[in-house]
């Protein structure tokens, strides 16, 4: 199926020079052209700022924007979606990559199903194993109960959607994505996981293994429904 909708992918980063060439990489060589590559440097303090600039310099669909103070992830994905232009906005992270056809059979995937969202299934770098593993056969609403049955970096949403749901919660400074799909699911929008593998995935040394109390804490607000009061 051809489509030509704009998609705009947004990606914050934050000292990430030792991935964050081979990711963007990925997202410029992308199967579907007809992408807005958008990306927040969270005021790193290694090289990560000037490899992205070398990108905004070479191809003309990448910008770069910079926070002068860390803000961390869920404030900057949500200025860089209120940027976005693209009917639909895809996720990526910098210490990840998409497949060359990621974006494309992602949306072929959400017209032809007539979903509202959808994400893959990834490989883990290195390991090669699929994830979500056996949890992909469970039913999303029951899964979603007990975790996070998504990969954030797969994420092709409807930007009408996000804004619906008045984007990311800004409460969650982590599991972001956790309360994210919650909320897609509690309030009856479509999201699906494909089933075929189109990302791989860095699970060494990410946000989610350094700030493991953190994470925990968020999503444990999330499963109960509850707002966070740590850490905020």
């Amino acid at each position: 199926m051809s489509s030509n909708h704009l998609v705009s992918v947004v990606m914050s980063t934050y000292n990430n020079e030792d991935t964050i060439e081979t990711s963007i990489s990925s997202l410029v060589n992308q199967s579907y052209k007809n992408i807005e590559i958008l990306i927040m440097d969270d005021a790193s303090t290694d090289n990560t700022y000037n490899i992205c600039k070398k990108f905004e310099k070479t191809s003309s669909n990448v910008k770069i924007f910079r926070n002068q103070d860390n803000l961390g992830l869920t404030k900057s994905l949500n200025i860089l979606v209120k940027k976005a232009r693209g009917k639909y906005i895809a996720r990526s992270d910098a210490d990840d990559f998409s497949y060359t056809n990621r974006i494309e059979e992602q949306l072929n995937y959400i017209i032809i199903k007539n979903l509202d969202a959808c994400c893959t299934r990834a490989f883990r770098l290195n390991t090669k194993r699929k994830i979500p593993g056996y949890s992909y056969y469970i039913p999303l609403k029951i899964l979603i109960k007990y975790k996070n049955p998504f990969v954030h970096g797969t994420l092709l949403i409807k930007k009408e959607v996000l804004q619906t749901l008045n984007l990311y919660d800004e409460n969650f400074i982590y599991a972001q994505d956790y309360k994210l799909f919650s909320d897609l699911l509690k309030n009856n929008f479509k999201i699906l996981n494909m089933k075929i593998p189109l990302y791989e995935l860095n699970t060494k040394n990410n946000i989610s293994n350094i700030y493991k109390e953190q994470q925990k804490y968020f999503a444990d607000c999330v499963r109960k429904d509850i707002n966070p009061e740590k850490y905020i």
